[in-house]
């Protein structure tokens, strides 16, 4: 898996609140980045589960779908599958920061 693509993980603070952004796919906040990243997961995790449970239906107005964001959500549902901690994958698996 340490070869495979992985989309950029961006973190913003504002008003002492986190916010953790994986692409336009997904984001989670809290007062923690831990907070934050607790709230991400499971929302990856939904996105995972509705790509494997039924597929996207995508507009033909907006295009192909990038291949890399499909195929990696795919690997999730399928690491996740085999009870592996996505936060490994999604690199929020060392968070425990306060904020200052």
């Amino acid at each position: 898996m340490s070869d495979a693509w992985t989309p950029a993980l961006r973190v913003r603070e504002s008003g002492g609140r986190y916010r953790l952004s994986l692409g336009t796919w997904a984001r989670g906040e809290g007062a923690t980045l831990t907070e934050a990243a607790d709230d991400l997961v499971p929302r990856v995790l939904n996105v995972v589960m509705c790509l494997r449970g039924s597929g996207f239906r995508i507009a033909p107005d907006l295009g192909a779908p990038d291949r890399r964001w499909l195929d990696f959500l795919w690997e999730l549902g399928e690491y996740a599958a085999a009870g592996g901690d996505v936060r490994d994958r999604l690199g929020v698996c060392a968070w425990e920061w306060e904020r200052a």
